[in-house]
């Protein structure tokens, strides 16, 4: 089943380009990096060590139900507002995906949020991927948009569905030639021998269009998260967090919700033609 084609919630951020990180100049063996000269995992310099002892206090703000937007679509526009304009978050609209199999064995990976409406948030994969194949499988899906400078997350979870393929062609036009002609050269989730392989695949896809218009490859497109359950956590001093969840009670057209302490809101959440959310908040 397909759902309605979406509209960005606010301006992406500029495409980037993935060069060397911070401290690339260390040295690096296998992927590690070496730490007070050695590249073991045991020496004094191991960054694991301390794991149990390390914490902070997060101090930055609070989230009271007096303050919060009336939907959760309109609190998602003031907190990635904020996250996009703060440059100590290199990638906003990076999300945490989190899908499981047909055996129920769970499995996550980082994407880039790339829509959001009223019905939930919209991304684009290969189908024939790890998540698309379990998506295929078990159509639901949680997702975490991590922006820890500010002491925020955003979790949101729901029923997972493809966007029609107008909406994933008019997205697909959007993104660099690259990107297209990556799209097509990748086997996503599936093994290959060696990086020539990818490279060589890309060779063969770029000599195949040429200078032609790229489409969308049939096995790749989006899919939208049906947003039924949206938390937004703050960090607070000791663990205590503030935790406020809008969370659908029943389906609607008109999802719209008094938060609880707004003005004229009902504690028991707005009733609209066809369902009704309720805000709650939830323990640390």
């Amino acid at each position: 089943m397909s759902m309605p084609p979406t509209c960005p919630l606010l301006p992406i951020a500029p495409r980037r380009r993935y060069g060397p990180a911070p401290g690339a100049g260390r040295v690096r063996k296998n992927g590690r990096v070496s730490v007070s000269g050695s590249d073991g995992s045991s020496e004094p310099g191991d960054p694991l060590a301390g794991l149990a002892s390390a914490r902070r206090s997060y101090r930055a703000g609070e989230l009271s139900e007096a303050h919060l937007a009336p939907t959760w679509l309109e609190q998602l526009r003031i907190w990635f507002g904020l996250a996009i304009a703060d440059d100590r978050i290199v990638e906003p609209h990076a999300m945490q995906v989190a899908t499981a199999d047909a055996d129920g064995r769970p499995d996550v990976r980082t994407v880039l949020a790339r829509g959001f409406d009223a019905a939930g948030v919209v991304f684009y994969t290969n189908y024939q991927s790890a998540k698309g194949r379990q998506l295929a499988a078990n159509p639901v899906a949680a997702a975490l948009f991590s922006w820890l400078p500010l002491e925020r997350q955003v979790r949101l979870r729901g029923p997972v569905a493809k966007v029609d393929r107008d909406q994933t062609a008019s997205y697909f036009a959007s993104r660099p030639r690259g990107a297209q002609l990556a799209a097509w050269a990748s086997p996503q989730s599936q093994p290959l021998a060696d990086r020539v392989e990818l490279e060589r695949r890309l060779a063969e896809v770029t000599e195949r269009f040429g200078e032609d218009e790229i489409p969308p490859p049939p096995h790749w497109g989006g899919f939208r998260i049906a947003v039924t359950e949206v938390e937004f956590w703050q960090g607070r001093e000791f663990r205590l967090h503030d935790r406020l969840r809008y969370r659908l009670v029943s389906p609607s057209s008109d999802r719209l919700v008094s938060p609880p302490g707004a003005a004229g809101g009902d504690p028991a959440g707005a009733v609209g033609a066809e369902g009704r959310w309720l805000v709650e908040r939830l323990g640390p």
